[in-house]
């Protein structure tokens, strides 16, 4: 990959295509990508999101992280300042074929969500036995 191709985001609303029937927010959670021979990394940060509240799901070689983060009870106290707005993230992927969908691992912690996708050992050059009749 080169560094062109991916780009650095301010945090952001997700724009639905559609109308929705949920009155809450989804936030475009910031992303880093890492790359070795080995894998791919993806960590999101999700601040607030337990590992209870995400969701990694992979279809039609689409990843898609989901999470959510239930507001923090405000009962007997004054708002003074609210800066951090509560809601939902969602950001979705296209998996390269080079990935090894099988093998694809996450973990939370600390409000970071990382998706380790494995790429696909390479084909190895072998003979092929004809078989006879």
């Amino acid at each position: 990959m080169s560094e062109h191709e991916l780009q650095v985001q301010e945090k952001k609303e997700v724009q639905h295509s559609g109308e929705t029937t949920k009155p809450e927010k989804y936030f475009v959670p910031a992303v880093d990508i890492y790359e070795t021979e080995e894998e791919v990394t993806v960590v999101a940060e999700m601040p607030g999101v337990t590992s209870d509240g995400v969701e990694v799901s992979l279809e039609d070689d689409v990843l898609t992280i989901e999470g959510s983060r239930k507001p923090e009870e405000m009962e007997g106290k004054r708002v003074l300042l609210q800066e951090y707005e509560s809601g939902n993230y969602l950001r979705r992927f296209t998996v390269a074929e080079t990935i090894d969908q099988d093998k694809i691992k996450a973990s939370m912690a600390d409000g970071l969500l990382t998706v380790v996708l494995p790429k696909a050992a390479p084909a190895k050059p072998r003979k092929i036995e004809v078989q006879m009749g």
